[in-house]
């Protein structure tokens, strides 16, 4: 009897970082823009984690809870920005129902259970030239 309580607990031990497995504790986040060409920062909790120069292009970040921020600039365009959310991995669900408490906590730990949206796509908006706003108004 204790040989399969102890061989259960074992596979439930074995299966319990499911995310961790599966998803990993980083990710390959794409980004594109429109027009090609542009400066990409990413920024999580106000510090700059990776970037992409030029776009299109890749950065690999470490997966969190947070949020970040895609900050991209170009010449002659205005700064745009994409929030990227941090949002739930798939085997984070199979996790919770295999290995309970236990895995969750592990892949929690790890950040295995995120991930981000990619690739992200950012259209850039030319800027308005003031000397021909003026001249328009003449």
């Amino acid at each position: 009897m204790f040989a399969k309580i102890a061989a259960a607990f074992s596979l439930i031990v074995s299966l319990s970082a499911c995310s961790s497995i599966i998803e990993g504790t980083s990710q390959e986040i794409t980004v594109n823009t429109n027009p090609d060409g542009a400066d990409c920062s990413l920024v999580r909790e106000g510090v700059s984690i990776a970037r992409i120069n030029p776009t299109p292009g890749a950065a690999t970040i470490k997966k969190t809870k947070y949020d970040i921020s895609i900050e991209c600039t170009k010449a002659g365009y205005s700064k745009a920005t994409f929030l990227n959310h941090s949002d739930v991995a798939g085997a984070t669900v199979g996790n919770v129902i295999l290995g309970g408490g236990v895995g969750w906590a592990i892949d929690s730990a790890s950040g295995a259970d995120n991930k981000y949206e990619t690739p992200v796509n950012i259209t850039l908006v030319p800027e308005i030239q003031e000397s021909a706003s003026a001249a328009d108004l003449n």
